[in-house]
């Protein structure tokens, strides 16, 4: 990454930080059930198969009843857990989330080592979480690249779940940098045009 870019990301994420705290956990709870009833609409939500969940942190949208109904509709679900042997993530698959989490090594329930790993290109559909998001499909994680990694072994759709606060209209991109393929909001599904090449 290059030196500006770093610095404007870095710049981007603590505004955007920022600005998250000015948001209450009630407009949280508010938004991250419209973003579920949106979800829930969208055909590619619902011919999906299997789906890697993410275990959201306080600041995050909050798509964890998901993972129940997913199940309960016969989807797999999967969860990243991270492999300190590795030091990469790898996905878990779960049936029972109530018996199958445990915290894992950055403090974020993850599959236990009971859960068996499902290969990143049989997932069909990734909820990608992230502290920005643009509507180009670029995303701004917490700098340490480990979702991009995981986002590069996935040939299934890359779903950015983010609160509208989050949406900013242009993020740094950098070669490693993976572009989602939709974006999805409390108030918008917005798919990502491709990227024209000339």
């Amino acid at each position: 990454m290059t030196p500006a870019a770093s610095d404007l990301k870095a710049t981007l994420r603590r505004q955007l930080r920022e600005e998250a705290c000015r948001h209450t956990p009630a407009e949280r709870k508010v938004a991250s059930e419209q973003i579920c009833l949106r979800l829930r609409e969208q055909e590619s939500w619902q011919l999906a198969r299997s789906i890697l969940f993410f275990a959201p942190l306080v600041e995050e949208p909050d798509v964890w009843r998901l993972v129940s109904e997913a199940l309960n509709e016969g989807k797999t679900v999967a969860l990243p857990r991270y492999s300190r042997s590795r030091k990469d993530y790898e996905a878990g698959q779960i049936e029972n989330p109530d018996r199958q989490l445990q915290i894992g090594y950055f403090g974020i329930r993850e599959p236990d080592e009971t859960c068996p790993i499902i290969l990143w290109n049989k997932l069909d559909f990734v909820l990608v979480p992230g502290i920005g998001f643009a509507l180009d499909g670029g995303r701004l994680g917490r700098g340490k690249g480990y979702y991009d990694r995981l986002l590069a072994r996935v040939s299934g759709m890359k779903c950015g779940v983010a609160f509208d606060w989050q949406v900013t209209a242009k993020i740094p991109a950098e070669p490693h940098d993976i572009r989602l393929d939709c974006i999805l909001t409390p108030t918008r599904w917005h798919p990502v045009v491709p990227l024209r090449r000339f």
